[in-house]
């Protein structure tokens, strides 16, 4: 699963780079946005980096406005919201498009390597009954859907945009690719 690893990324600075600098780290992969009814995760997920990230956990934020303009600003902008409002310590990146025709190379591949979510369901019908197209299972759902990748860059588990940074689901997953040798 090297390839995931090598896909150039950037950083809100304009740097590029690849997730390859977390090789033998546990990554939680999640596409986040500030003005979401679940932004508030990012204070689970802050606390969650805090707690296990002398373990080898790294959270990785990608911000993305694929879903109704939820994320409009800067990179910049996104940058200061994170940090003065919940803040985040964890690495953050520059915005980009994880469905349609413009999705980013990382989540082409992480929706093809994993095309199913933990938690699947109460939050697809929730959307819904609100008249919003969800597209396929293997699309992004929504704002927060994470990827947990092992230390050996492999895709290990994905989970719902509802499955917060407490559920035990997500922790479970997360202490199983931490207990694993590279």
């Amino acid at each position: 699963m090297d390839n995931l690893l090598n896909i150039p990324v950037r950083r809100p600075d304009g740097q590029e780079t690849t997730l390859s600098e977390y090789r033998g780290r546990v990554m939680l992969v999640v596409n986040v946005a500030s003005k979401c009814g679940l932004t508030v995760q990012y204070e689970g997920l802050e606390k969650l980096y805090e707690d296990k990230r002398d373990q080898g956990l790294v959270i990785l934020a990608f911000p993305a406005n694929d879903f109704k303009g939820q994320e409009p600003g800067t990179d910049e902008e996104i940058v200061d919201f994170c940090t003065s409002t919940y803040d985040v310590q964890f690495p953050i990146f520059s915005k980009i498009s994880v469905k349609g025709s413009d999705k980013h190379p990382l989540y082409h591949a992480l929706t093809q390597t994993m095309p199913a979510a933990t938690g699947e369901g109460p939050m697809r019908q929730r959307l819904k009954d609100h008249g919003i197209d969800t597209g396929t299972s293997s699309e992004i759902l929504w704002n927060f859907e994470k990827f947990l990748i092992g230390r050996d860059g492999s895709v290990a588990a994905r989970f719902a945009p509802d499955v917060t940074a407490e559920d035990p689901r997500l922790i479970a997953g997360i202490d199983r690719e931490l207990a694993r040798a590279i």
